[in-house]
């Protein structure tokens, strides 16, 4: 990292700059931080940055000033922006900062009081500002060509697309609401115009992302927008039915199981949506669910994924939860490893319970011990790696589409349609891969599985 600021921790994918800088070009490094939604942020920044004249660099020295764009969802994500900060500052000395944990400059400027500015969250005309008064513009019309779809930091073949901004939701352990706002949504149109560019450049599979995907249009009342020769709403269903009119792969993150989710999945036993749902369950024991401040309604939970594996029964299904909740007893987690055996859900992400500055929950009574807090964590992902196994064992086998991310001297690394990237597994081919290409879709059948990844050959 501390040669390379497009490294995008935790965002390992390979972005792409350019190799040549003119001469007398200002260049600008971005290190992003977080979850896909900044991520997007930090691409809307660059490509803004980019039709200014600007270039970006792929090293600290090589940047005339350094953007960081932090998290601040955790204690530990506010550490590792910190941490961010200073390398960046002692690599380079002229710091931008932006991003959630920018909602909280004095907290930045406490830690590093030498960095140039300090913006919030989605705030970019700031963050232009900023770089304007540290790194004067010196546009090219004739050099400086922006990409239809602008600077992206994602492999070519796939591309995270946001439809809203915000939430609505007080969930007691989350300060998100607090750092990016109320829902906001944007106009079908606008987000099927940047999809079919993305589309028309090459890429493969959109990635639809928000803070509550499901919510999305809620904020509008469901407006709709003329596009092509039709009017569509902002409604998620109406959206993810073009969406999967454009030919790429569309896979649905951060979903929130409100009933009309129901009504996503005969799209994807269609074929228009991949059979992929993330959805963030969090815990299922209600009393745990209800000082989370969230719905607490398990059981109809159970009953609505069996409903979602009858109408599409190759659905895979992602989620994440909190073990260490405030209060949350050893009952009451024995209720969460229960529901799991019952909802035997396909992938699973777990963490433990870290109060944030600014969150309800901190106040909540009976917080519980850190070593308690790891021995309920092991004991869940234990359960989650037994179901991952034995329903990656059942693949064998059977034929799957993959889409190629990776190809080395060593084996071609894809994905099938149940893999987002970056979270879930892989499937790698080692044999007769030396032609493949990344972003090619083909057919494998499976040979071989482990706890979380697949081989395969080319059929």
């Amino acid at each position: 990292m501390s040669q390379n600021p497009p490294n995008l921790r935790p965002d390992i994918a390979q972005p792409r700059f350019d190799a040549d800088r003119r001469q007398g070009q200002p260049s600008i490094g971005m290190v992003s931080l977080g979850c896909p939604k900044a991520l997007v942020d930090s691409e809307r920044i660059l490509t803004r940055l980019r039709a200014e004249g600007y270039g970006v660099s792929p090293d600290y020295q090589g940047a005339d000033a350094v953007i960081v764009n932090t998290c601040g969802f955790l204690d530990s994500a506010k550490a590792e922006s910190l941490q961010a900060i200073g390398e960046a500052l002692n690599e380079n000395g002229r710091v931008i900062v932006t991003g959630c944990l920018g909602a909280e400059p004095e907290y930045i400027t406490g830690a590093h009081p030498k960095v140039l500015a300090v913006t919030g969250p989605q705030q970019y005309e700031q963050v232009l500002d900023a770089v304007h008064a540290a790194v004067p513009p010196s546009p090219d019309p004739f050099i400086d060509l922006m990409p239809a779809t602008g600077v992206t930091l994602t492999p070519r073949h796939y591309s995270y697309l946001k439809i809203s901004e915000g939430c609505n939701h007080k969930c007691k352990f989350c300060i998100i609401p607090d750092m990016r706002g109320r829902l906001a949504s944007r106009p079908a149109h606008a987000v099927l115009r940047e999809a079919e560019k993305l589309v028309e450049a090459g890429v493969q599979e959109l990635l639809v992302i928000s803070q509550d995907t499901s919510a999305y249009g809620v904020d509008r009342k469901h407006a709709a927008s003329p596009w092509k020769d039709r009017e569509v709403r902002a409604h998620i269903t109406d959206l993810a039915r073009e969406l999967g009119g454009l030919g790429a792969w569309v896979r649905l993150h951060y979903v929130y199981p409100y009933p009309h989710v129901r009504d996503l999945i005969p799209l994807m036993a269609e074929g228009l949506v991949l059979p992929y749902l993330d959805i963030p369950f969090q815990h299922a024991d209600p009393a745990v669910l209800k000082r989370m401040a969230r719905p607490a309604a398990a059981a109809r939970t159970l009953d609505e994924i069996a409903a979602w594996r009858r109408a599409c029964p190759e659905i895979t299904l992602r989620s994440t939860f909190i073990v260490g909740y405030p209060g949350e007893t050893e009952d009451e987690f024995q209720v969460l490893l229960d529901w799991l055996d019952e909802a035997q859900l396909d992938r699973v992400g777990c963490f433990q319970y870290e109060n944030v500055a600014g969150a309800r929950s901190n106040d909540l009574p009976n917080h519980v011990a850190p070593e308690v807090k790891q021995d309920r964590w092991d004991r869940f992902m234990a359960k989650a790696q037994a179901i991952s196994e034995a329903k990656l064992a059942a693949k064998v086998g059977s034929r799957q589409e993959v889409i190629v991310d990776e190809v080395d001297g060593e084996a071609a690394t894809c994905r099938t349609m149940a893999d987002a990237p970056e979270i879930d597994g892989n499937l790698f081919i080692d044999e007769g891969f030396e032609g493949l290409k990344p972003g090619q879709r083909l057919m494998v059948e499976v040979d071989e599985a482990s706890e979380y990844d697949l081989w395969g050959r080319i059929v």
